[in-house]
């Protein structure tokens, strides 16, 4: 008898489900001119976030997007992802049309989980959240700091934090982990230059909670005791309060000239203004700094310990990036750093960087809202969809990008892959303001470690889990070969 009461239940709540499910899309998609983009909303609710989220960890996103670009012989297809009506731009034409709407008919959307750990201020006349307007603040405060003017004075601290971080892990040692040992470095440089932490101890104390809040992100959004986004949100709060101490300590130091306007971004908010005359309060300060400590540091070691994997996989790349490091290492003098110039001479190394990107994004794409009903490409997108874009589209794609899983760095000669095609770092008016400070920390890591070893990868099959970005599920381990002389 129980076993039937339970039964009933279940049906009852699967067809109130189904029932809210379709109500709520039919509210959202019956108003427009045009039909909505063909594709399906899979099971209530949930819709079609399971196969999303599992061909990443299976090691194959771009399955769930090219099947259904196929199926449907559309670059625009509807599904419900995240609980969300959401349609999926593909292609160069999709990246062009999200980026370059950006505040007019889109806007940057997180889901409420992410809000969560990264809470948005709150504009005091509203009382409503202003993440949006937040993130168009930030756009224009960091393009002043991560400009390459601003950078050059950076590099010789990169070089000087590279060459503690491999004589402290990687040198005397037989075989290494890459993935920990990359976030440990790309983490050590996010709080010199963003707080100026540097003592290895205090950032080795630091990691941890972010290590804790970084595991949340991904989980099952139940903020109950133990749970791993509980413990997240814990994570959060708790680095928040320890920046607003380190922020408070350092306008005293601002005031008393013990620290300088350039030092680090934290300097550089505290003393930057809006256009109104405006200063950030410092939990937004804080709020920001945390959001860039965990995007500075975790796509980059991303980045960097796919590179690894790609120079042990192909000795012929790996040789021609020793060959084009080596010539600078011997121009340099005895404990003389590395410079911007020298940055400059390692186009061939940058090239191999690019090509590691799109085979193995970091970012595999991001979301959008409507803000107002559009069209595109015909369809009606109404407004309040997710629009998702995914890099995959056009890195994977022969039509921009022949022979697409082969590896080839000369892709990125001369003038390079057309507009909106190769799009790591975002495009057009969406650029990530970041790339650059990325493009320099990954170059003197890449400097440093060929010019120290050779390696082998211990797990020669090793799977990479996109969770939310390509990670060696073992870390990658390797046998490290120490040159003679470097």
């Amino acid at each position: 008898m129980e076993l039937f009461f339970l039964s009933l239940l279940l049906i009852f709540f699967f067809l109130f489900s189904l029932s809210l499910h379709l109500l709520y899309f039919n509210k959202n998609s019956s108003v427009l001119p045009g039909t909505l983009p063909p594709g399906k909303t899979g099971w209530p609710f949930i819709g079609e976030t399971l196969e999303f989220l599992s061909t990443g960890w299976k090691g194959h996103p771009e399955k769930f997007i090219f099947d259904r670009m196929s199926k449907y012989s559309s670059s625009v297809f509807r599904t419900h992802l995240l609980l969300e009506n959401s349609a999926v731009f593909c292609g160069a034409s999709g990246n062009k049309f999200l980026f370059s709407n950006e505040n007019k008919l889109v806007q940057v959307w997180w889901p409420d989980s992410i809000n969560k750990i990264f809470p948005s201020s709150v504009d005091q006349n509203t009382k409503t959240t202003s993440i949006n307007e937040q993130g168009i603040r930030m756009r224009r405060l960091l393009p002043n700091f991560f400009k390459p003017e601003a950078l050059q004075r950076y590099v010789g601290i990169m070089d000087s934090i590279a060459q503690r971080h491999f004589e402290s892990f990687w040198e005397k040692k037989s075989q290494v982990q890459v993935y920990p040992l990359a976030k440990s470095y790309t983490f050590w440089l996010a709080c010199r230059l963003f707080v100026s932490i540097e003592d290895p101890e205090h950032v080795a104390k630091f990691a941890k909670p972010f290590d804790v809040l970084a595991a949340g992100l991904i989980s099952i959004p139940i903020n109950l005791p133990g749970t791993s986004y509980n413990r997240s949100i814990k994570a959060s709060n708790l680095i928040r309060k320890e920046l607003l101490m380190i922020i408070k300590q350092r306008k005293v130091d601002l005031c008393e000239g013990k620290a300088s306007a350039t030092q680090d971004i934290l300097s550089h908010m505290l003393l930057t203004s809006d256009e109104n005359g405006k200063f950030m309060p410092d939990l937004d300060i804080a709020c920001k700094i945390l959001g860039l400590l965990v995007g500075g540091h975790d796509t980059a070691s991303s980045a960097c310990t796919s590179i690894v994997k790609y120079l042990a996989e192909l000795p012929h790349v790996y040789q021609a990036v020793y060959n084009e490091q080596m010539e600078i290492s011997k121009s340099k003098a005895a404990g003389e750093l590395l410079t911007w110039d020298d940055l400059q001479k390692m186009k061939y190394s940058w090239n191999v960087v690019c090509e590691v990107l799109r085979l193995a994004p970091p970012l595999q794409g991001a979301f959008r809202e409507a803000i107002v009903d559009f069209i595109f490409n015909g369809f009606s997108i109404p407004k309040g969809w997710k629009l998702y874009w995914n890099s995959n589209t056009t890195h994977r794609n022969p039509e921009y990008f022949p022979e697409p899983l082969n590896f080839d760095p000369s892709r990125f000669e001369g003038s390079g892959p057309a507009p909106y095609t190769f799009v790591p770092f975002g495009g057009g008016p969406r650029m990530c303001p970041g790339k650059e400070y990325a493009r320099l920390e990954i170059l003197v890591f890449m400097h440093h470690i060929v010019k120290r070893f050779k390696w082998n990868k211990v797990i020669h099959d090793e799977k990479i889990i996109i969770d939310p970005m390509p990670v060696p599920a073992k870390g990658l381990p390797i046998k490290l070969y120490p040159h003679q002389l470097y």
